[in-house]
């Protein structure tokens, strides 16, 4: 699972910032998948430190080219579920800021994999009775190729990744599965965000 959920982020990272104007047309969000995704593995395969697991350069290069494009509140919300509504201001603060360095830390391993890879944007379709589109790509490279899918939404006139799809598997869906366990103790929010915050900090510890 582990190994999944760094290819569905390798993919994340490859693709995941697609913003349109509202008068463009759905093919203009393909245009900036395979843009995006193309400027990330340019600067990944420019950058040695990047390669070589420079957790510092890693967190800069997502947050300058990724997080930006996404709606963190949408992804961490989706991923906790429920629960979310009980969460108060400040708790929901913290979740997002703990999920998204675990997704970062995740995607420093991931980054470190890219050689010669290249992003093939294949498909793109409405999801029925909603704003949403999913755009579905492959990362090719050595070996079989990685399918992934993106899940876009409009949120002020701009698209935004709220999930990807890797092997079929949706990513926030996954996590959904993972926290609800810890939500259904007697701990609570206070515990998905203890475990987090644990699960950030032994990685901080290790080799990035």
């Amino acid at each position: 699972m582990k190994n999944l959920f760094q290819a569905a982020l390798l993919g994340t990272t490859l693709g995941l910032s697609v913003l349109v104007a509202p008068a463009q047309a759905q093919a203009t969000a393909d245009a900036f998948v395979k843009q995006i995704s193309t400027e990330v593995i340019d600067a990944v395969k420019g950058d040695k430190a990047i390669q070589a697991g420079d957790i510092g350069k890693i967190i800069s290069l997502v947050d300058s080219k990724v997080m930006p494009n996404v709606n963190f509140e949408v992804v961490t919300r989706s991923a906790v579920g429920p629960k979310w509504r009980e969460a108060t201001p400040e708790q929901r603060t913290r979740l997002m800021s703990e999920f998204k360095t675990l997704l970062v830390r995740v995607y420093s391993g991931a980054l470190t994999q890219i050689r010669d890879q290249t992003v093939e944007v294949t498909r793109s379709q409405p999801v029925a009775n909603s704003t949403q589109v999913v755009v579905q790509s492959e990362v090719r490279g050595r070996g079989e190729p990685i399918k992934l899918d993106y899940r876009l939404d409009k949120f002020s006139d701009a698209w935004k990744i709220i999930d990807v799809n890797v092997g079929g598997i949706w990513l926030v869906q996954s996590y959904r599965s993972q926290f609800a366990q810890v939500l259904g103790g007697s701990g609570g929010i206070d515990a998905l965000i203890t475990r987090l915050a644990d699960q950030n900090k032994s990685a901080a510890g290790g080799k990035s």
